[in-house]
């Protein structure tokens, strides 16, 4: 959930967003995290009005036929916790 950066105990969350196609009813766009909160991305989309498709839990009208949300990553990063070296994990073109 989203709560005022003044609130007790509140974390920083930051996401940067571009809109690469507008149809009807659906966006596609791309995200980049600055920070990794728990659900940021479908909370913070959410708030914007900007519901991800089959997204029940954080308002869409309707699940998908496979209870799946359409939330998908081409490329992801992150610090192995023994190791301390970066992962990368890209999707190949």
């Amino acid at each position: 959930f989203i709560v005022n950066e003044n609130e007790l105990k509140s974390k920083k969350a930051i996401l940067h967003y571009t809109l690469i196609k507008k149809l009807k009813n659906f966006f596609l766009i791309e995200i980049m995290l600055e920070t990794g909160r728990h659900h940021q991305i479908r909370s913070q989309l959410a708030n914007i009005g900007c519901v991800i498709k089959g997204d029940v839990k954080y308002g869409a009208k309707r699940a998908n036929k496979d209870k799946s949300i359409c939330l998908h990553a081409n490329e992801i990063s992150f610090i192995h916790p023994i190791s301390k070296n970066e992962i990368k994990i890209k999707e190949e073109e």
